[in-house]
């Protein structure tokens, strides 16, 4: 059984946590915590050992703390780094690498620049085998995992027949637990996002794909409105559907109004923290319009990101196959029955 730490315990931590503790090839030492606050008594009371820096154990006196995160590593065979955005390269340096300890690292971090934690960005979808037996791996973004969900297979059915990718990324204010931080009534512009270029590493730098974003006030997952053109004319919106029938953590849905019925319903069926774990095509918005064809689906925001990272830690820790990989993720994670109780809510009504 190998041991595992997570450094990190706020969106994407504490699902991480959630799901480890049904896999029964891992062992969860426990988690990093940087700010004393009350998410490190949630974690104690879900049964996780909880650490902190060592220059930090003063701040957390008045917890049941198991004691520094640098003792931890001692007794580490890979770490998820989860930490906030930017700690993760600073973690590689001053904790991982000094001790030869594998890292996963979260997509606020980079793969470019001086700052770069690794030279690999993942997607299970499109680079899988290149992760495998490495020390140091970028999982990507929410919006970044989406995207290589929907265009890889794209690209696998229409190859030199696909022309152009425009994307718009509607992005989410904050995530569900997120509280503390305030919804703005705005609609805010990024100027020069992230994204486009992060699918390129694993989508290829010279794809055609132009990506611009914006971020509303909304806490109810992302929406991305992508323009997909064709050589020739465009495929029926009924053969683009057809694509992801078998897709892992692809459900297409006809009659969710909006994000907010997809997150309602999952609430209803048990899903830890409400998550689908997946992208939601929006068939009813599907259109097929000369060499274009128009479609729209959303992004379970920090949940989309969870497979993957179990996914990843497989090739990192295991050197497990593509094949092995996903079925160990699907007995734990069960993205199929997930799928078919998403599609049969929001069937096409005939």
């Amino acid at each position: 059984m190998k041991k595992v730490f997570v450094n990190g315990y706020g969106s994407i931590g504490s699902r991480i946590t959630s799901f480890l503790k049904d896999d029964n090839e891992i062992s969860v030492i426990g988690v990093g915590k940087y700010s004393p606050d009350n998410d490190v008594n949630v974690a104690i009371s879900r049964g996780l050992d909880v650490y902190v820096p060592e220059q930090k154990l003063d701040e957390f006196k008045d917890f049941k703390i198991s004691g520094s995160i640098e003792s931890a590593l001692g007794d580490c065979d890979l770490v998820i780094d989860a930490s906030p955005g930017g700690h993760g390269f600073k973690n590689k340096m001053n904790l991982y690498e000094p001790r030869n300890i594998p890292a996963i690292y979260q997509g606020g971090e980079s793969t470019i620049g001086e700052n770069s934690v690794s030279d690999l960005l993942f997607n299970s979808r499109a680079n899988y085998d290149l992760a495998i037996g490495k020390n140091h791996v970028m999982q990507g973004s929410c919006n970044v995992t989406g995207m290589g969900r929907i265009l890889e297979p794209l690209r696998d059915k229409f190859g030199d027949d696909l022309l152009r990718f425009d994307v718009t990324l509607v992005r989410r204010w904050a995530d569900i637990e997120q509280t503390d931080k305030k919804v703005s009534d705005t609609i805010e512009m990024t100027e020069k996002p992230h994204h486009g270029d992060d699918v390129k590493l694993y989508f290829g730098k010279d794809a055609p794909l132009y990506v611009r974003a914006i971020k509303v006030p909304t806490r109810q997952m992302h929406l991305h409105i992508m323009d997909v053109r064709f050589k020739g004319s465009a495929p029926k919106p009924s053969e683009i559907h057809e694509l992801y029938t078998n897709e892992f953590g692809v459900a297409t849905l006809w009659t969710a109004k909006g994000t907010k019925d997809v997150r309602d319903y999952a609430l209803t069926m048990g899903f830890n923290f409400t998550d689908t774990n997946m992208i939601h095509i929006h068939a009813n918005m599907t259109t097929s319009i000369g060499d274009t064809v128009q479609m729209m689906y959303s992004d379970d925001q920090t949940g989309i990101v969870i497979p993957e990272n179990h996914m990843l830690m497989q090739a990192m820790l295991f050197k497990k196959s593509y094949t092995e990989a996903f079925a160990h993720t699907e007995s734990i994670f069960h993205m199929v029955e997930k799928k078919q109780k998403l599609q049969e809510h929001f069937a096409k009504n005939n």
